[in-house]
């Protein structure tokens, strides 16, 4: 369902941050790989994923993979979604006039998750909810951070292996 799939080169952007900083895709990949995950406040099954994003931001996301949430809301709601379902990991606020950023990447539902590898190429490309594409991301940012796999799931708590955006 996203338009960008795997093996596509990634859409440079520059977006301002929640705090009001700048970011820059390029200026990230220099650093190492790129999660970077879109959504909208009032998305049910963004509810359900960002909780689980930002257990692999906690775990593994702080040193060698840079993390962004991509809003196509607001600020102000934006602020509220994160304190509600405890996101940490930087936030950017897209262009709600033109949607230039989601356009560019061919979003057709949120969340969509992309896994941006160094050299700018899409490695994943998840749209709505997949447990086998979160595990995935799991693995992956384990590997980048050189951390031993710590699980994205807590022992008997039921989630969905797919749920649609």
């Amino acid at each position: 369902m996203a338009a960008l799939s795997p093996g596509i080169s990634a859409p440079d952007f520059n977006l301002p941050t929640i705090k009001d900083e700048k970011f820059s895709l390029r200026a990230a990949l220099a650093r190492g790989p790129v999660v970077a995950a879109f959504f909208k406040v009032s998305c049910p099954v963004c509810q359900y994923a960002f909780p689980f994003l930002e257990r692999i931001y906690q775990a593994h996301g702080k040193r060698s993979v840079t993390w962004v949430g991509i809003s196509q809301n607001g600020k102000k709601d934006t602020l509220a979604f994160l304190k509600e379902y405890g996101v940490s990991f930087p936030v950017l606020l897209e262009d709600l006039d033109r949607f230039v950023v989601s356009n560019a990447y061919g979003l057709t539902n949120v969340p969509t998750i992309f896994w941006i590898a160094q050299d700018q190429t899409i490695e994943l490309a998840s749209v709505g909810w997949s447990r086998p594409d979160i595990l995935e991301i799991n693995g992956r940012a384990a590997a980048a951070a050189g951390d031993e796999l710590v699980p994205v799931f807590a022992p008997g708590e039921q989630v969905a292996d797919f749920r649609p955006g």
